[in-house]
């Protein structure tokens, strides 16, 4: 959501200063080579004229725009909260805004303290329930769906890492199993013992949970299917239509 909103901000024209410590190589693939990295929050904090929050709430982003940092800002900056309440102190915003140092203030989580306050722009949140947001999410839902079943693809999980593999002409096997050592060597040693060759191989992990996608040159046999699905710690292996 961040990457999307820097990204829009950059064809607006604006100029983009962000932060994030766990930005992954996929991800910066899909920024704007525009944007700028700020060293850190408080750096950020003290260039920014609006600022956008896009985390999580966990323990180490609870109140993470408090009164300390927000004597960091810019006199007149903007705050954009969109992501979870207890992210921003809502008391120390409303002591900046009183005192003149924070012009306002938009959030979609109104609390008691700043739904009625002038320079509170507080709006419902309910972004996910417009009906554009409605159907795009089926729309969605039904496309990965598909594509988990006849890919064995996998997008936007709880659980499940995230893996797009293109489909080669060979056969294709997904796995599922417990992330531990030589989990691999063994499906590959197996998949050898058939004289069968992979074309490409593709396993990440989550957690405790591996996922593995194969493709090999012939068709998987049932036996196979059973040596693999009989390695311990393998959860479930299937054999994709072509």
């Amino acid at each position: 959501m961040g990457r999307s909103v820097a990204n829009a901000a950059v064809a607006l024209g604006m100029k983009v200063v962000g932060f994030d410590p766990g930005i992954t190589v996929e991800g910066a693939w899909q920024l704007s080579s525009a944007v700028e990295n700020a060293a850190s929050v408080d750096a950020l904090l003290a260039r920014a004229d609006i600022v956008t929050f896009h985390v999580p709430l966990v323990d180490a982003t609870r109140k993470m725009l408090g009164a300390e940092r927000l004597k960091l800002m810019k006199n007149d900056a903007v705050i954009l909260n969109f992501s979870r309440s207890g992210i921003v102190d809502d008391e120390a915003v409303a002591a900046a805004i009183q005192a003149g140092r924070i012009r306002s203030y938009v959030t979609d989580f109104p609390s008691t303290l700043l739904k009625n306050h002038d320079r509170v722009i507080a709006l419902p949140h309910l972004g996910a329930s417009t009906r554009e947001a409605e159907d795009n999410c089926a729309v969605m839902v039904a496309d990965e769906v598909r594509d988990y079943l006849e890919c064995g693809n996998v997008a936007n999980s709880v659980n499940f890492p995230t893996m797009q593999m293109d489909r080669t002409d060979g056969y294709r096997v997904t796995v599922v199993n417990s992330n531990v050592p030589n989990m691999v060597g063994q499906m590959s040693s197996a998949i050898a013992r058939r004289g069968l060759n992979i074309l490409d191989m593709l396993n990440k992990s989550r957690g405790e949970l591996a996922y593995t996608i194969i493709d090999v040159d012939q068709p998987v046999a049932e036996d196979l299917l059973g040596e693999i699905g009989a390695i311990d710690g393998v959860w479930a292996v299937r054999a994709l239509e072509r």
